[in-house]
């Protein structure tokens, strides 16, 4: 029988960011220990890090779940102890070091990453499943055994064999984000979807380094009054049997190490060459509440009954900043089911705010959260396609309590002007594109529109400053949103007359269009004067729904 080799306890393996912007390699009882002194996690993909920030965060809410910052065993039972105990964590500024070491050494056998029976994240059982190669359990790579990519970021026997630090990050990411096409063993079975985490759309902070990126995403808002103790994988049995269904985790620790696949690595001369996978647990995905990394979009529900959520995907054509009322903006309160449901880390961190415990947060009072979200191929999730991230940054005041609704509301309405701005002018586009004689959608020009107004958007965002505000109260609100509304309707206007410099002869004298029940004449010059009215009309309009109406109008 092999003997244990490779502990994550002990031997390096989770990339960090040191502060001199170098790549260092550290087990995780040091990444924890010494969180606050490194930028933060710089595994190979932002989808990586995520993993390994969850694992880090499982560990973080069992510890401390359970004992004070003193290292004396005293439980969480209610929403006032939480909140004492995060700020003191806080405000030292560093994990308590012979609390983790003490936890860490409990469950040491646990951590093995090959094990002859409780290898870390892993089952033995999974021998029976489908084998791949260490190329599809690369993240960077991610071939499968019928299709090879035609431009890998590695090649060779790079790509063909993995070291036991490379695949224990792998293995985190492949368990939460692995697609839908492996094949159930067992007749009767439901087929695989994808990871947990693949089905997430993430929302993370991020601090000025690592200990305040981990303090800032360790949620205990409902700990002690509606989450159960913190039970990590590593403190129960391991599970051998394929698409278990289980019941909805009610902690944290649980579903932040949920054991979507069973996997085992294998390994030949000190390096992993492939793994063994079959399904592993699931659960009805509706109102998973202990799961805080993760927008959320409400099902529809006829019945009188709880109102029902489930975790909504990033739409990759989308900026954040898009997606700003849905993931920062609180709901209002009010008699009837809510239309939407925040992330609760967006949702502690304004607790925190409110409530002072994050003290002057950072530089200028900013923070940043970032998005990370893994698309599948096809509507079987056959294979992951691509990865992709995006951040804002905007002050932390925003999100207290009395300013949330002022601030949000503002900033939810200019978004919402530059998504209608965005649809004038691939309205425009089409009008032109008809009056040369072709029948294609403005789309093309909708996304330059987004293009070179993303930038700028963010600035403005980020300089927003609601301390500023109460310095200089006169007008403030007003100004800046005057400001903005400048710099949108000039980056409106150039995105147009770029269209209108591109056309030829036949387009300004135009021709008559044949749509549905309509007969009209369409040519560039009227159109653009119809694009110019309605334009105007965005920012004109003290009731924002009279800008809903269509340029089709006329």
């Amino acid at each position: 029988m092999a003997e244990p080799e490779f502990n994550l306890l002990e031997e390096p393996w989770i990339r960090v960011m040191t502060k001199d912007h170098k790549i260092k390699e550290l087990s995780l009882t040091d990444t924890l220990i010494y969180s606050h002194e490194y930028v933060g996690l710089a595994g190979e993909l932002e989808a990586q890090n995520v993993a390994v920030l969850r694992l880090c965060l499982a560990a973080l809410h069992t510890i401390f779940h359970r004992y004070n910052v003193n290292g004396e065993r005293e439980e969480l039972n209610n929403k006032e102890m939480a909140y004492e105990r995060w700020e003191d964590l806080w405000k030292e500024g560093y994990f308590p070091e012979a609390i983790i070491r003490q936890y860490f050494e409990q469950h040491k056998d646990r951590f093995w990453l090959f094990h002859p029976e409780k290898p870390f994240y892993q089952a033995n059982e999974a021998k029976k499943g489908t084998e791949y190669t260490a190329a599809k359990l690369n993240g960077e790579v991610s071939e499968s055994s019928n299709k090879v990519r035609m431009f890998a970021v590695r090649g060779g026997e790079s790509k063909s064999q993995l070291t036991y630090a490379e695949a224990a990050r792998w293995l985190l990411f492949i368990n939460g984000f692995d697609d839908a096409s492996a094949k159930t063993k067992v007749k009767g079975l439901p087929s695989l979807t994808v990871g947990w985490i693949g089905r997430l759309g993430i929302v993370e902070a991020i601090g000025h380094n690592l200990f305040e990126t981990l303090m800032l995403n360790l949620v205990f808002e409902r700990m002690g009054d509606k989450w159960t103790d913190n039970r990590p994988v590593w403190e129960r049995e391991p599970k051998g049997d394929e698409r278990t269904e289980i019941p909805l985790p009610n902690n944290p620790a649980e579903l932040l190490t949920l054991q979507s696949r069973r996997i085992l690595l294998i390994r030949k001369k000190r390096m992993v060459v492939g793994y063994y996978l079959l399904g592993g647990d699931f659960f009805s995905k509706v109102n998973a509440f202990a799961e805080t990394m993760t927008a959320w979009s409400p099902i529809p529900n006829k019945g009188s009954g709880e109102s029902e959520f489930q975790p909504k995907c990033h739409d990759p054509k989308k900026q954040m900043w898009r997606e700003f009322g849905n993931l920062f903006l609180e709901a209002k309160e009010e008699t009837q089911k809510p239309e939407k449901r925040l992330p609760g880390v967006v949702s502690w961190i304004s607790e925190l705010r409110t409530e002072g415990c994050l003290g002057k947060f950072g530089k200028a009072g900013k923070i940043m959260f970032r998005s990370v979200s893994v698309q599948y191929k096809g509507s079987q999730n056959s294979a992951i396609e691509d990865t992709f991230s995006d951040s804002l940054v905007f002050h932390s005041d925003i999100l207290v309590r009395q300013k949330w609704m002022i601030w949000g509301k503002r900033i939810e309405n200019e978004v919402k002007k530059c998504e209608e701005l965005a649809r004038l002018i691939e309205e425009l586009s089409r009008k032109l594109n008809l009056s040369a004689g072709f029948k294609r959608s403005g789309e093309e020009a909708k996304a330059e529109f987004y293009r070179q107004i993303d930038l700028p958007f963010r600035s403005w965002l980020e300089a927003l400053d609601p301390q500023e505000e109460q310095e200089r109260p006169i007008d403030y609100e007003e100004r800046k949103c005057e400001e903005w509304h400048k710099m949108a309707l000039t980056i409106a206007k150039r995105v147009a007359d770029g269209l209108m410099d591109n056309l030829g002869p036949a387009a300004f004298v135009g021709r008559r269009v044949e749509e549905k029940d309509k007969s009209y004449w369409c040519c560039a010059p009227k159109a653009y004067n119809i694009f110019l009215y309605w334009v105007a009309r965005v920012y004109q309009d003290k009731n924002d729904s009279q800008t809903e109406q269509t340029s089709n109008s006329k």
